[in-house]
């Protein structure tokens, strides 16, 4: 099928574009001697996930633990869960789990270690568990190397568990100063950091310049988007992922309506004009979103669009994006060669 006989709004992703964008970040971290382990929250989708590792990737990331469980149920082994899970539901779920495959966490509090701990006791298994570390992005984690270097003395002493090492997110000269006060403080009762893992797209290409890092967790980069074309860390010719719309009404001269709104495209901003770039039409603004419908300024265009043209979007963040669609159409030379369901669509707790 030719990608014009799509309906739409359409995710697709260019596969040719896909395969190289794997391939490029492998081959740098490979470089650098970086373990990758990139984070899959972006696309939920195995056959992606296994185009990775078999690129070279240590294993993969997920960002909930359904999306874990989806991920090791097509066979995908070494996971890491860099999240706060507890609950007795929850730990049991991940205790299971943790019997089946590869598995790693994070912790950032007694609470939720006492937890982990409880829970592979009662599973008879013993868990990686990695203390995270805040180093400036102000969401979860450890606020000192004091802090940190407490809480693997808990994972040390407490059953069931094992110290893993240390989590921070994104990439940055706070983690490195972080990471070797954290180490200070640990050598003297022996504790080691065998593994310090980080992350970010926007940083990916500097993490060769972070000496604490072992291993970087990137999401984005396999696919693009306009976020991460701002930061520099993509070209609009890497980007992979885009929504193919089409142009629905013309009531003025300078506005467009588009079929997709605020479930296609999201309402993620990210410090950026407008929700969108239109490749075709790369002055015009799409300005708001209603849940259906795209509202488009096409004042600063030499030429506008005719209703019933289509029209690609490369859009601002393509993880909440991705996730807002049932499946991804994957195409090479403008035919359509796969369509992957999104198998980890929801899978949010």
């Amino acid at each position: 099928m030719h990608i014009d006989m799509l309906e739409t709004p359409a995710a697709v992703v260019d596969l040719d574009k896909l395969e190289a964008n794997i391939k490029r970040l492998q081959a740098y971290l490979d470089e650098h001697g970086i373990a990758n382990r990139p984070h899959i929250k972006t696309h939920k989708i195995p056959a992606i996930a296994q185009m990775q590792v078999a690129a070279g990737a240590a294993g993969i990331t997920c960002q909930k633990l359904g999306e874990a469980e989806i991920m090791a149920d097509a066979g995908l082994d070494d996971i890491f869960l860099p999240y706060n899970i507890m609950g007795q539901s929850k730990l049991e779920r991940l205790m299971a789990l943790a019997k089946r495959i590869q598995l790693s966490v994070t912790a950032d509090s007694e609470y939720t270690i006492r937890g982990l701990s409880e829970a592979a006791q009662q599973a008879d298994t013993t868990l990686s568990v990695l203390v995270e570390c805040d180093s400036g992005l102000g969401r979860c984690g450890v606020q000192s190397p004091q802090e940190a270097s407490e809480l693997a003395k808990l994972i040390v002493a407490l059953p069931g568990l094992s110290f893993g090492g240390l989590m921070s997110y994104p990439n940055s000269d706070e983690m490195d100063v972080f990471v070797r006060e954290t180490k200070n403080l640990l050598e003297p009762d022996g504790i080691q950091v065998e593994r310090v893992s980080g992350g970010g797209t926007p940083q990916m290409w500097h993490a060769h310049e972070h000496p604490e890092l072992t291993e970087h967790r990137a999401g984005m980069y396999i696919y693009g988007d306009r976020y991460t074309l701002k930061s520099g860390a993509m070209t609009l010719d890497d980007c992979a992922f885009s929504v193919i719309a089409t142009v629905v009404s013309r009531p003025t001269e300078d506005r467009g309506i588009l079929d997709a709104g605020s479930k296609t495209l999201s309402s993620d901003l990210l410090g950026l004009d407008g929700h969108g770039y239109i490749l075709e039409y790369p002055e015009a603004r799409i300005v708001g979103l209603s849940e259906e419908h795209g509202k488009v300024d096409f004042s600063e265009c030499a030429s506008r669009p005719a209703i019933g043209e289509r029209v690609t979007i490369i859009p601002n963040h393509c993880c909440p994006v991705n996730n807002l669609f049932n499946e991804i159409v994957g195409i090479r030379n403008d035919e359509v060669e796969v369509v992957w369901p999104v198998a980890g669509r929801g899978a949010l707790q």
